[in-house]
């Protein structure tokens, strides 16, 4: 039986995380344009998703597609848990809210690689477009965009300790999110008065409004319609029920790094061999489609401290506090603080991120948390090794098997750069200020105190070493053929089909991923109306 007709629009976007939902936002800006975005999980309404320590109580929950990669020998054989948003807003209703756009090196890398329009130099007024910064300061900050990041509105005493033990480390202060953040900051957070702000509510709610745009949650896509190698429209499952919604102009592709390449693969994009051992009919043999996975991997000292972490977080008063002031505990992203360093002199930028929360982060969340205590350790933010995206069987339904390979590069130089983050974790955490206020106990790794700081880094890497929720580039976009996707993000080898998210960057970048995400999103939408104002011009001429 076929797929019952869903409906003809200019555009179909699947959906509606960082990228899509910015991408969805503008395509619908002029009232003649239709556009219809799907988006597998549901509304954004449940209250845990506004509130923003409470984050990782939205991890494993309906909200999240609940990822585990496949065990990684580098990491004593342990799976890696992977969240990534199932809701509006995607990642960005559930991540940790930090807007850090990382450095102009590395999207001027974008350009050598995919074209110049992807320059930093090309991207700021893309960037001011996007953000409204509170008290900005910075002439590249945006102020009047859909996009509010704030000042954090109650960070812990901690934070600010922690902050000055990086200056006795040697270490300086500087401003969050300019060009070359090469030291520590206290984050800027995607937040408003307290809330969190996604992009859900940066651009869907005010374009909801509009009778042009069609968001259909619960919506689950399950392959791309071809006819030949034109993408015509996307089947999709909705409360059972095989749908098709058709694309007169184009399709476009917002599921991230581990959605979009699985439904590429789903739909014939993909290594011929792959697809054809799966019974999945080839529509272009693109074999680096899923390839070239790139994660932001962290490890941690956790340390026991007195009194003044995020530990009741979750208790009535502190709830009340929230409800009430939009004060306290629960507006804190949790990482409030972190700096770029370099894990050895010789190198030209950072490679390491030093993250800090003022509270025991262990097992993934605030949950079950041990005791009063606080958390510092490194984030490999320009990582050699890769992985794979692949499908583990030809049903939409089956998760993809997640490989990132971690710390499996030839050289080693990822698991050199972490140990050496570690130690300077450990510089920090000795430094006057931040020893002054532990008691010395390591939480993580366990009985760390006993240990020789070689010996306790190695067992931290080992066992607690985990994603920074930043996957990218199994998509990636290129100058050179073997690209799955071109400079103006349309997927090669196809026609009428473009990928916009994080899995179409180069290379990762050295910063956080959500505003690089929405960047893309923003820059597809200009890339798109561009080809539909060429086209409209051919028309007219042609008449």
């Amino acid at each position: 039986m076929g797929a019952r007709d869903a409906g003809t629009f200019d555009y179909v976007v699947v959906g509606a995380g960082s990228a899509g939902a910015a991408l969805a936002h503008r395509l619908s800006e002029d009232p003649s344009r239709s556009v219809v975005l799907l988006e597998a999980g549901g509304a954004d309404t449940n209250q845990s998703l506004h509130i923003p320590a409470a984050f990782s109580s939205l991890f494993k929950s309906e909200f999240d597609w609940n990822y585990e990669t496949v065990p990684q020998p580098e990491l004593a054989g342990r799976t890696v848990y992977w969240p990534r948003g199932k809701v509006l807003g995607g990642s960005s209703s559930i991540n940790a809210m930090m807007w850090v756009r990382g450095f102009a090196a590395d999207y001027d890398r974008w350009a050598e690689l995919a074209g110049p329009a992807w320059s930093y130099e090309s991207l700021v007024p893309t960037f001011r477009k996007i953000e409204n910064v509170q008290d900005a300061t910075d002439p590249e900050h945006g102020t009047d965009g859909p996009m509010r990041v704030e000042a954090q509105r109650d960070p812990r005493r901690l934070t600010g300790a922690f902050l000055r033990a990086a200056t006795e480390a040697g270490y300086p202060l500087v401003p969050a999110n300019s060009r070359r953040p090469e030291g520590f900051s206290q984050t800027m957070v995607s937040e408003t008065k307290g809330a969190r702000h996604s992009t859900a509510d940066g651009y869907l709610k005010p374009a909801r409004e509009r009778a042009n745009l069609t968001v259909r949650t619960g919506s689950h896509a399950t392959r791309v319609v071809f006819e030949g190698t034109r993408a015509v429209g996307v089947e999709y499952v909705a409360d059972g029920e095989v749908r098709r919604a058709t694309a007169r102009n184009e399709v476009v592709l917002s599921g991230g790094a581990v959605n979009t390449p699985q439904l590429l693969m789903l739909s014939g994009v993909g290594d011929a061999s792959q697809l054809a051992g799966l019974g999945i009919d080839v529509v272009s043999h693109s074999p680096e489609v899923g390839a070239n996975l790139r994660d932001h991997l962290m490890s941690l000292f956790v340390v026991e401290t007195g009194p003044g972490s995020l530990m009741s977080a979750t208790t009535l008063p502190e709830l009340g506090k929230y409800l009430l002031r939009r004060r306290g505990m629960l507006t804190s992203n949790v990482g409030e603080a972190y700096g770029f360093v370099r894990s050895h002199e010789s190198l030209d930028l950072p490679d390491v991120e030093i993250i800090y929360a003022p509270v025991a982060y262990v097992d993934e969340g605030l949950a079950g948390i041990p005791g009063h205590g606080q958390s510092i350790g490194p984030v490999l933010v320009a990582p050699k090794s890769t992985g794979t995206i692949t499908l583990a069987s030809a049903d939409p339904f089956d998760k993809p098997v997640i490989d990132p390979r971690y710390l499996s590069d030839p050289e080693g130089a990822d698991r050199a750069a972490l140990l050496s983050g570690l130690v300077i974790a450990d510089r920090i955490l000795s430094a006057p200020s931040l020893a002054a206020l532990t008691t010395g106990r390591y939480l993580r790794p366990a009985n760390g105190e006993g240990m020789s700081l070689a010996e306790r880094a190695e067992a931290s890497l080992v066992s607690t070493a985990h994603t920074l929720y930043h996957p990218t580039s199994t998509v990636r976009m290129g100058t050179d053929g073997a690209a799955p996707v071109d400079g103006e993000l349309r997927v090669r080898g196809v026609q009428g089909l473009r990928v916009a998210d994080a899995s179409v960057m180069p290379e990762i970048i050295r910063g956080h991923t959500n505003a690089p995400s929405i960047v893309i999103g923003e820059k597809a939408a200009e890339l798109v109306l561009a080809d539909e104002r060429r086209g409209a011009a051919r028309q007219g001429s042609a008449a």
